[in-house]
């Protein structure tokens, strides 16, 4: 059994199949400004299909935006793995990105480090997903 998959002829079709405007979304892109935001983040959910929303503290690092956790336990982190295009709602704009898990224990140290001030809980481990926005 062969299993097609959709193809989109452009991005255009990729951002209107996703509900969304592809002139705001290219042009909002941009106003992310600062290492430390709080959007929503939106993915698809591994059992349901449908949205998740959840708002979490972002880190905004070297073009990427970096999402953390204790345990990679949470809903929001296992959507992402499973389902990889997601969305980042923020100041009235929606960005897409694809998301990825940060296996690199450096990196995910830097991002708890920009993440929280506080040198104790900075100290802590935890896993990490990347963003990268289209």
């Amino acid at each position: 059994m062969k299993i097609l998959g959709f193809a989109y002829h452009n991005k255009y079709q990729k951002f209107l199949s996703m509900g969304l405007n592809y002139l705001t979304v290219k042009k909002s892109r941009m106003e992310i400004k600062g290492n430390l935001f709080c959007p929503i983040l939106i993915t698809k959910g591994r059992k349901t299909g449908r949205e998740h929303r959840v708002m979490l503290r972002a880190v905004n690092h070297n073009g990427k935006i970096y999402f953390s956790r204790h345990k990679p336990d949470g809903d929001w982190f296992q959507n992402a793995l499973a389902n990889p295009l997601v969305k980042i709602q923020y100041n009235d704009s929606i960005f897409i990105g694809n998301a990825k898990q940060v296996t690199d224990d450096k990196l995910n140290e830097e991002i708890s480090l920009l993440k929280y001030t506080e040198e104790e809980r900075a100290k802590e481990k935890r896993v990490s997903i990347e963003i990268t926005l289209e």
